[in-house]
């Protein structure tokens, strides 16, 4: 059992930071505090050229990334400690992981059981579709194993994540009278965006598993005119599954758009690692050291695995505190419970990577 003063400096870090706005694109604030703090325990730390906090802990042994991203979505929740819950925005999603990776190294550390170098990246812009702090760790480390900050559960582990294209649409044409023959260019949008979702349907049939089907949703919808043109907006967001590749999908839906334009952001294939890993298997040993019953999940999000796990090649995880159903919602809140038993998981994994 650790003692009450630790309890409470692991929870006030992450309280701290969700004090601190940290939208994408706008986490400068938070990556400065991080690192701040993490030099207070002695380690390397500093804000890379993309912003990313980034603390370097350990001398020898193989190098672990702890990959956790500290930029959130938009929406102000009221920072507050009820009933053994702490609630912010970022609390599940993914402050709360991150500061878990940060604790755990922390506590391996004073133990005297950290044998792996470990890097803590506190990435940027996750929650937009750059992925720009991801996408820089990726080209500047080469790990041994690799864990992703994302809530899964405390006795849960994420073994892979769909891939995603967005697809920005636009049509502009002259203005008709709606007594007319010419589709209205919202209703031309329409037509696209049913097109859509026939060809999903078509591609799900038989697919079961919402992992393994093709999922759209319709993003945002506008649309205006000034008397002598009308004009449709819109963004449509594909949740891929494994084999459909993005470019392939792009090249389809820009048939379905007729004489729309068509412009993608995004892109990024789906990604699974196997269970069978030494990462997988430590993850497993330190659920059940915990008392829990550990369960592996494939999540139909996308996250930062997506961007790294092809490039690294290396025995890869996503972990975290938190239930990820409150993800992006108004109640966004992290059992704090369930925080500390993540955060001893953790660091059991720590301790056993050599």
């Amino acid at each position: 059992m650790r003692d009450d003063h630790h309890y409470l400096d692991e929870t006030g870090l992450l309280e701290a930071l969700l004090r601190i706005p940290s939208y994408s694109g706008q986490e400068a604030a938070a990556a400065r505090f991080l690192v701040e703090q993490m030099r207070s325990f002695g380690w390397e730390a500093f804000v890379d050229a993309a912003g990313n906090a980034v603390g370097l802990v350990g001398a020898t042994g193989p190098l672990v990334a702890l990959l956790g991203h500290i930029d959130t979505v938009s929406g102000v929740i009221p920072v507050r400690i009820e009933a053994g819950k702490l609630y912010g925005r970022g609390a599940v999603d993914a402050k709360g992981p991150f500061v878990a990776f940060i604790a755990a190294t922390r506590r391996a550390e004073l133990a005297g059981r950290l044998r792996c170098r470990v890097a803590l990246i506190g990435a940027t812009e996750e929650e937009a579709a750059t992925s720009r702090g991801a996408h820089y760790a990726r080209d500047r480390y080469a790990p041994a194993f690799c864990v992703i900050g994302e809530p899964s559960g405390w006795d849960r582990v994420t073994l892979g994540y769909k891939g995603r294209l967005l697809a920005h649409y636009r049509l502009e044409q002259p203005a008709a009278h709606s007594a007319g023959e010419l589709p209205a260019a919202p209703e031309a949008m329409v037509a696209f965006w049913r097109a859509v979702e026939a060809h999903c349907a078509a591609y799900n049939a038989g697919r079961e598993r919402l992992f393994d089907q093709l999922t759209p949703s319709l993003r945002r919808v506008a649309s205006g005119g000034d008397g002598l043109s009308d004009w449709v907006e819109a963004t449509v967001g594909l949740r891929l599954p494994e084999g459909v590749d993005p470019a392939t999908l792009a090249e389809m839906l820009s048939t379905l758009a007729g004489g729309a334009t068509l412009r993608f952001e995004g892109a990024c294939p789906a990604f699974r690692s196997p269970r069978t890993t030494p990462l997988a298997s430590a993850f497993v040993r330190a659920i059940r050291a915990q008392g829990g019953q550990p369960a592996f999940l494939h999540k139909t999000g996308t996250a930062d695995m997506n961007v790294v796990g092809p490039a690294w090649g290396c025995p890869i995880v996503a972990y975290g505190p938190g239930d990820s159903r409150l993800d992006h919602t108004p109640d966004e809140h992290l059992d704090l419970a369930e925080y500390q038993r993540a955060i001893a998981v953790l660091t059991e994994v720590l301790g056993g990577l050599s």
